[in-house]
């Protein structure tokens, strides 16, 4: 119980500060009567405790109904959501289309007008076009393309963290004074548009693309072109992205093929590019051969269910099939095999085993009968052949599998095909399984060897299942004649390239993947079997009838050129003719859409010809893109720009980390959790969201998944959050580490900062006023501790801010400036420098730091946050000569602003901000509400000295009465300070350093000591629920809660020295 004496010093009034002692701060006394108003006050507060605590509760039960798992999906709007009031930009534009920046800015920030009319104006002015010529000549440059999207598609949060971080890059350099060049441009996305294409001619208009002509198809294709091509380009644009738009380039433009076809053709004069029949990955789906580093290996523990294209019924992978072949003559012996292809024996052509295995001595040179189409298949014996897997004997199927292709040709064996391009099966012989999809046919070939007695069991089987990356299908290895690309040499010119330091990958890491790739890489199929995209510009050539082609040309003879009048004047050379009888009939196949994606940092700019821009610009300085892109497109724009050029196409690549939802799941159509950019900056309802998605063309059962998805991810649809915000969200992001999990609730919390930031500056214009004469920014002499102070901190802002941006660490970098404007300027600074204003003789030398901070500190946000800096740039006063837009302001220089650091001053408020922190945990501790108590500090005498001159400043930020400072002294007896008297209490600040609070008048030790013991057991429930929970987000709140329960301890022993500071 508190002792009488405590409780006449709290309900006394204060009285003026004693001598000083050493020694902790304790309190004494009883209960006091409480006025109306505060025990109004007290009850509200402990109704509102109240129902919190039954919320919480209301949550548990609902989670241990639920089975105690945590919701997989939020179901609640963001933290922090309220809607808010959208005002539009109304006013006229001036005669170049500028904004009106006279008028008087909006109450509070709306992105809405923020952003209306600044890119538009920005464009209308060229500032995103380099210069022709540079005064002086060029010492810098920056240029760079954008990833190509898919001109069919949309762009999502992925596509648009490539668009934030290279238009911070492409920002900052333009205002250091570079001259900047970053190309646009769309790709034509041979396979994924023309599944587009044809689903919407499916849906609308009840055709097939083989019911077309090829022209006509790709009428179709080029009118959904012009009908959605646009809508990314308008995403870039809402996204603040300074591209050169007189640059767009499109892969399928006259001049980008021509390129692509000058490529082909120099490649195949050099012996690179060749014809030849070989086993490709191919995806019966899309009917269509694919690259390597399109498969998917995805690894099977066991039988794993999947549903396939094209298949009936799901499909059990996973599954080890053993089956016996009959020996020839042999009265009942027989020789099993395993595997997990049994629809694949009807293409067997051997059976091998190894030389040494015991088991098959005897069967070595003997032949099998094939017990469906009685054929005699020979037993091969090799090496390569692993007694311990299976049965230790290797079914050979050649027309399916690498491995068996290999060891068909080491031993003269025929080559089989019996699945079809359409994944449909083709035995050649009985044609009882004609047209039955392959995964049917397994079960049948199953049921077909149990009837023969042939069946010897199924067990489970790990493995790994190759995967089409566009389609889902499950890949199947045919033999095909294709175009491939030789990698070998080109790949150890691009390892030597890292290796050696001339080309850089960011973060360092990656380098061990890019050298393993580049020593495996094999030949690169070029061939897909598409309408849409880049035709091969390869012919074969139809021999007049007096002639006969060259032995050496069994095939027919293929020619290359540019032009079929190039390739029939080959074929004349090659074949000693005339050109005039020969027929060329053209490949039907078009090639790879990323052999063409390979030559975008060239062929943008102008290759093969030796045009301005590929002289002035080329090679680019930095790519950024997608760790994901490593091998599809930027190996192959090192390969094939070294090859093509002679020089690398960059010397140095950022790669970002794969992005996902904000549960760690990968972007997905089906999932309903890809999000469109423009939903986060305009805000869209769930009704609008779910319209979109019945817009986009997808699979009926993709749809309902996503509709579900997108009910269940956002129940209350997206805020509206602003471009700048979502910039600075993205940018946020460290993209040199795991993979990125993107939270419109971040974006959200960056318009909450750029509501900060506008209401600085607001702040800021109606302290300078209209008469204000500015100096300029860089040349501000501070006096006041103060103005040195935050003065020093924005020079190291900068300092951090270009060191980052450097290092292509833009998170850093932003993270600088959010640390600037929010701790350093907004929540103290300005708030000192509101009693500053009021004082004669400081005022002008706070304005003009005020003025200082918001110039700069714009400057610094404005490769981030575009449209918020130049609209509150463009109404502060500067002095002249000034640019007219921020867009061309010079980037603050660290060196220019180094007479402004002071570290000195930079710890004694450190030490300051310390004191506050003790103050308020005191005020936040005892609910003092807005009473403004006396307080005390006793430090030592060298720390008295400044902080006197900082008094001000601390009673500001601290909220506290009249300050008084206190030398050190010999500890006191406990429960009380003699010299202070009763009713103070306190907390350390630092080394030597205690700050008391003066509680008289202002708090009941019953009803607080009351309070406090319920805080202490609701914390401790909350730590007993958190016992047993791992990871580092668990430990850290039981950190945090054990802390919060020690600061309870101590108020407690403060209030009752004699009673238990720990109730249970």
């Amino acid at each position: 119980m508190a002792a009488p004496a405590l409780a006449r010093a709290l309900t006394a009034a204060p009285r003026a500060l004693a001598v000083p002692v050493g020694g902790r701060a304790r309190c004494s006394g009883v209960t006091p009567r409480w006025d109306p108003p505060e025990q109004a006050r007290l009850r509200a507060r402990q109704h509102k405790e109240e129902r919190r605590r039954r919320r919480e509760r209301q949550g548990q039960g609902q989670g241990q109904a639920l089975g105690g798992a945590p919701a997989q999906v939020p179901t609640a709007p963001p933290k922090g959501w309220t809607p808010k009031t959208v005002v539009e930009y109304q006013h006229p534009l001036d005669p170049d289309g500028k904004k009106a920046t006279g008028v008087a800015l909006p109450p509070a920030y709306s992105p809405r007008y923020v952003e209306a009319a600044w890119y538009s104006w920005w464009e209308r002015q060229g500032l995103f076009t380099p210069p022709a010529s540079v005064p002086g000549g060029e010492r810098h440059v920056l240029s760079l393309v954008l990833p190509p999207p898919n001109v069919t598609g949309s762009l999502h949060l992925g596509h648009a963290l490539t668009v934030a971080l290279q238009d911070a890059l492409v920002r900052w350099r333009r205002m250091q004074g570079w001259t900047v060049l970053w190309v646009p441009g769309t790709d034509h996305a041979g396979i994924a548009t023309q599944a587009v294409v044809e689903r919407w001619l499916w849906q609308h208009r009840g055709l097939r693309r083989q019911d077309l002509t090829r022209s006509q198809f790709l009428e179709e294709v080029w009118a959904w072109k012009q009908r959605h091509g646009d809508e990314i380009l308008q995403q870039l644009r809402a996204l603040g992205a300074s591209l050169d738009w007189s640059r767009c380039a499109f892969t399928m433009d006259p001049g980008f093929s021509r390129a692509v076809a000058e490529a082909f053709v120099r490649l195949h004069e050099a012996g690179l590019i060749h014809r030849d029949r070989r086993l490709v990955t191919w995806s019966c789906a899309l009917r269509s051969a694919l690259a390597d580093v399109e498969v998917e290996p995805r690894a099977l523990t066991g039988p794993t269910a999947l549903r396939v294209p094209g298949c009936p019924q799901p499909v059990t992978f996973g599954l080890l099939v053993t089956f016996a072949y009959p020996v020839e003559g042999g009265d009942g012996l027989e020789l099993p095999v395993a595997t997990t292809r049994p629809e694949t024996m009807l293409g067997d052509v051997a059976v091998a085993v190894h030389p040494e295995d015991p088991r098959y001595t005897s069967l070595h040179g003997r032949q099998l009968r094939h017990p469906f189409t009685g054929q005699l298949l020979p037993v091969v014996t090799d090496p390569a052949v692993e007694p311990a897997r299976g049965t230790g004997a290797v079914k050979v199927t050649p027309g399916h599998s690498p491995p068996d292709l290999a060891l068909a040709r080491a031993h003269g064996l025929p080559l089989l095909s019996v699945i079809g391009d359409d994944g449909t099966m083709r035995p050649p012989g009985g044609g009882w399984l004609q047209g039955v999809h392959r995964f049917v046919a397994r079960d049948k070939v199953v049921a077909a060897l149990a009837e023969r007695g042939l069946y010897r069991g199924t067990q489970d089987h790990a493995m790994t299942l190759p995967v089409c990356s566009r389609s889902g299908d499950v890949v199947e290895y045919l033999l095909k004649s294709q175009w491939f690309l030789r990698c070998r040499e080109m790949a150890q010119r691009a390892r030597e390239a890292v290796t050696s330091g001339r080309l850089k990958l960011v973060p360092k890491f990656h380098e061990k993947n890019w050298k393993t790739w580049m020593d495996n890489v094999g030949d690169w199929c070029l061939s897909r079997q598409l309408w849409w995209g880049h035709r091969v510009p390869a012919y074969r050539v139809g021999v007049p009838p007096a002639g006969s082609p060259p032995e050496e040309h069994p095939e027919g003879l293929w020619v290359v050129g540019r032009s079929e009048a190039e390739a029939r004047a080959a074929a004349a050379r090659t074949l000693r003719c005339s050109p005039d009888g020969l027929q060329l009939q053209q490949d039907p196949d078009v090639l790879d859409t990323w052999f063409s994606s390979a030559l975008f940092p060239f062929a943008a700019l102008g290759w093969p010809e030796q045009s301005p821009d590929l002289q002035r610009f080329y090679p680019t300085s930095v790519l950024e893109t997608g760790s994901d892109l490593l091998f599809f497109w930027v190996a192959r724009m090192v390969m094939l720009g070294q090859q093509l050029t002679g020089r690398l196409p960059f010397s140095q690549v950022l790669l970002h980390s794969l992005v996902r939802d904000t549960h760690g799941r990968k972007m997905s159509k089906s999932l309903g959790n890809v999000i469109d950019p423009c939903d986060v900056i305009a805000g869209a309802s769930l009704q609008e969201l779910q319209d979109k998605l019945h817009r986009r063309i997808l699979d009926p059962h993709e749809l309902t998944v996503a509709a579900e998805g997108q009910r269940r991810q956002f129940p209350h649809g997206i805020p509206e959050c602003g471009t700048d915000a979502l910039r600075m969200a993205l940018c946020s992001h460290n993209v040199h580490g795991d993979d990125i999990r993107l939270d419109v609730g971040t974006a959200l919390s960056y318009r909450h900062f750029c509501n900060k930031v506008w209401n600085a500056v607001k702040f800021v214009l109606a302290a300078l006023g209209p008469r204000f004469v500015p100096r300029p920014s860089e040349e501000t002499v501070p006096q006041h501790p103060m103005d040195r102070w935050v003065l020093s901190r924005l020079a190291q802002a900068v300092a951090e801010c270009g060191r980052r941006m450097e290092a292509l660490e833009v998170h850093g970098a932003i993270a600088a400036v959010h640390h600037f404007w929010l701790r350093s300027f907004c929540d103290v600074y300005l708030e000192t420098a509101k009693p500053a204003l009021r004082d004669p003789g400081a005022g002008d030398e706070t304005r003009q730091t005020l003025l200082s901070c918001a110039e700069l500190g714009l400057r610094l946000l404005a490769p981030f946050a575009p449209f918020l800096a130049e609209e509150l740039w463009q109404r502060l006063p500067r002095a002249a000569p000034t640019p007219p837009t921020l867009c061309l302001a010079p980037f603050p220089d660290a060196a220019r602003l180094a007479h402004w650091r002071c570290p000195e001053v930079e710890a004694e408020v450190a030490a300051v901000q310390e004191v506050v922190r003790a103050a308020r945990g005191l005020r936040d501790l005892f609910r003092l509400g807005a009473a403004r108590p006396p307080v005390a500090v006793r430090c030592p005498a060298e720390v008295r000295d400044w902080l006197e001159a900082l008094g001000p400043a601390l009673q500001t930020l601290a909220q506290v009465g009249p300050l008084q400072l206190l030398p050190l002294g010999a500890e006191p007896l406990p429960g009380a300070e003699p010299s202070l008297g009763p009713g103070w209490v306190g907390a350390p600040a630092g080394p030597d350093t205690h700050v008391y609070l003066c509680l008289r008048g202002l708090v009941d030790p019953a009803a607080a000591q009351a309070q406090l013991r319920a805080r202490s057991r609701s914390l401790r429930r909350r730590l007993e629920t958190l016992g047993g929970a791992q990871g580092p987000p668990s430990q850290q709140q039981v950190a945090t809660l054990r802390s919060e329960l020690a600061r309870l301890a101590r108020a407690l022993e403060t209030l009752d020295p004699s009673g238990d500071p720990d109730p249970q």
